[in-house]
């Protein structure tokens, strides 16, 4: 068995003169969570399309679970999961109505369906809603009910695109739970987001823009690598000290956080605390110091989004 649950290289999908995702090239580990991490627009979604096998690439090879796409696309269905960003399930079914319907899609016998079917109502706290129509129910309940659909024929790979944009950040930490239990019991996991925080949960991940791929690889590591510095300064009138330390060629970015300024460095600069604490316009400063990077000023250092 391939140690990869995908492999892509030269990825590429075009609509007429629209090169929605250019060479993009992949590989997700089995039995870990991959992210992809990009403002709406970026490709995202136009990537888990061609993955699954629902959009043919114009240029590029793509295997998932060790089968060829588009080719094989068939005979991967049954064994990946797929929750879309938008709810699509039906919402004039109840909670079970919809995870039987599932069931008969993927035709699993009735026994095998009924303990399945019970097993997740139990898992995701569906269990007294079980005779409660979908579309009465909220954003979270809804977000469980999609998530136990799509594993209910218990996929080796889960695919899902956006799946908390919809849900309050209670939900949003417990989801992220449920999808760790899903992967330690063995299942790989690709999940696009643009929420920053959920990104650093993944193993590792993509960071895309227009399109492009920018930057791959361990949250962790790409901190690390990002060939800038951060420093946090607290002095007043941010706004004018702003506008004046972007405009250095030795700054990055400058972004206001409540009543300090995260200011990124370039690594040209050995001690960047010291380099601001020198500038004219910060002579009235109360602190300077370095902080740790996040993923955050990693996108803004790789993408096109500095100097903001």
């Amino acid at each position: 068995m391939s140690e990869w649950a995908i492999e892509a290289q030269g990825l590429t999908r075009r609509f007429g003169t629209l090169t929605a995702v250019s060479r993009v090239d992949l590989q997700v580990a089995a039995g870990t969570i991959y992210g992809f991490l990009g403002p709406n627009g970026c490709g995202k979604t136009t990537t888990i399309r061609m993955l699954t096998g629902l959009l043919t690439p114009s240029e590029g090879t793509v295997s998932v679970l060790g089968h060829a796409l588009p080719g094989e696309a068939e005979a991967l269905k049954r064994q990946i999961g797929y929750m879309t960003q938008k709810f699509s399930l039906y919402e004039d079914l109840t909670v079970q109505e919809n995870l039987q319907f599932v069931a008969r899609i993927y035709s699993l016998g009735f026994r095998e369906s009924r303990a399945r079917i019970r097993e997740l109502m139990g898992i995701y706290g569906l269990d007294e809603r079980a005779a409660q129509r979908a579309g009465s129910m909220s954003g979270g309940q809804r977000q469980r009910l999609a998530l136990a659909a799509a594993t209910l024929h218990k996929p080796r790979l889960l695919f899902l695109d956006e799946p908390t944009s919809a849900v309050d950040p209670e939900n949003r930490r417990d989801f992220w739970e449920q999808l760790f239990d899903l992967c330690d019991a063995g299942t790989s996991i690709l999940v696009s987001t643009h929420y920053m925080d959920e990104a650093e949960r993944c193993h590792r991940l993509a960071i895309l823009e227009a399109g492009e791929k920018r930057a791959d690889g361990a949250p962790e590591d790409l901190m690390a690598q990002m060939g800038a510095q951060v420093v946090e300064v607290e002095a007043p009138q941010l706004r004018r000290v702003k506008q004046q330390l972007v405009a250095l060629p030795e700054v990055v970015s400058a972004a206001q956080l409540g009543a300090r300024l995260r200011v990124l460095v370039t690594d040209a600069v050995a001690v960047p605390e010291q380099w601001l604490a020198q500038r004219p316009e910060l002579q009235g400063a109360q602190a300077i110091e370095r902080v740790r990077p996040s993923l955050e000023d990693v996108f803004v250092t790789c993408t096109g989004r500095g100097r903001q």
